[in-house]
């Protein structure tokens, strides 16, 4: 069995799709600069309302990811 070593990092990122839309586009620009990455954990959600109406939600998620070498 190997071991593994994670660096986790804070995102928050927003989607006016809904909350599984806006932790998929939080990763989704996450893997563009941060490699290695191998689970999330969804801190927290909120949304933003406009006239009574969501607007758009807002998740933040910590990502783990393993380090090189």
């Amino acid at each position: 069995m190997s071991e593994h070593v994670y660096k986790h990092i804070e995102l928050t990122g927003s989607s006016p799709d809904g909350i599984e839309a806006a932790v998929r586009n939080t990763i989704e620009r996450a893997s563009k600069s941060a490699h290695n990455m191998r689970w999330f954990e969804v801190r927290d959600t909120r949304g933003h309302i406009v006239d009574g109406r969501i607007d758009y939600w807002q998740v933040t998620v910590v990502v783990g990811f393993t380090l090189d070498g």
